[in-house]
């Protein structure tokens, strides 16, 4: 049951970090900005998801796998509604 609880924990920070970059290397694409900057946060982004989730696999297996990816699922949901919370 830890495992599984630190697994989503761990979906949740990942997913939180994955969309905040996401959002910041849009910001940098949108306003013409560094894009040196913004590719690199976009392939770090990748990255960290694949990283993560492989690792996550490896180490523990399918169902801690699931509970990382449902952790990701609901932060992607947030950012989604944080977003809509700021559109005009």
């Amino acid at each position: 049951i830890a495992t599984m609880i630190g697994c989503l924990l761990l979906g949740l920070s990942v997913g939180a970090a994955y969309f905040a970059a996401m959002w910041r290397s849009a910001e940098l694409f949108a306003t013409g900005g560094r894009m040196i900057l913004g590719l690199a946060l976009s392939v770090g982004r990748f990255a960290m998801i694949l990283g993560v989730l492989g690792g996550v696999t490896i180490q523990f297996g399918a169902l801690p796998l699931l509970m990382t990816a449902l952790g990701i699922v609901i932060a992607r949901f947030m950012a989604v509604r944080r977003v809509k919370a700021m559109a005009p």
